[in-house]
């Protein structure tokens, strides 16, 4: 059995999740619902993920409410979080948005990839990274993120932020 405040905290964990979900299905009604290809709309996936994420929240309220998260691990890790490895990460979201349009695709989450990487690394109790870790893990953000662009790019004719016009980079 959990105590109480776990249960409230708990609780706000379920209505959070309730609250995402209907905010997403408030903005799905802005989202025009013509049938597309195979009679589906744009509006239906963000329908389906705010259906299913309203009733994930309803069943974690009901779970918190009916004794608290059953068979719930004890939290490990430290006590408190590592800002520096959050920051890493922050970094790295807040790069790929504000270069996305300058770099490219590519590129600018290829960088998203090897700051977070460098965060989670530091989160786990392990050194961040010399140059040529970050190298790596700059090389291996591309290797990801290409085949990504060109799949959308190429594939499905969407259009994304590009180094070059070729369509390529």
């Amino acid at each position: 059995m959990s105590s109480p405040s776990s249960t409230q905290s708990q609780s706000v964990v379920g209505i959070g999740v309730l609250l995402i979900g209907a905010v997403m299905a408030w903005g799905a009604t802005f989202i025009p619902s013509e049938a597309g290809y195979a009679g589906v709309g744009p509006n239906a996936l963000p329908w389906l993920v705010s259906v299913v994420l309203m009733i994930c929240g309803a069943w974690l309220v009901y779970e918190a409410r009916s004794g608290g998260y059953r068979e719930l691990e004890a939290p490990s890790g430290a006590a408190g979080g590592d800002w520096r490895a959050v920051a890493w990460v922050v970094a790295g979201v807040v790069a790929n948005a504000s270069l996305i349009t300058t770099i490219g695709f590519i590129l600018s989450c290829a960088l998203c990839f090897a700051l977070a990487v460098r965060g989670l690394r530091m989160a786990e109790g392990k050194a961040g990274g010399g140059l040529r870790r970050s190298l790596n893990d700059l090389l291996t953000g591309i290797a990801i993120s290409a085949p990504v662009f060109w799949m959308f790019s190429k594939l499905l004719a969407i259009n994304l932020p590009g180094l070059t016009s070729t369509g390529w980079l």
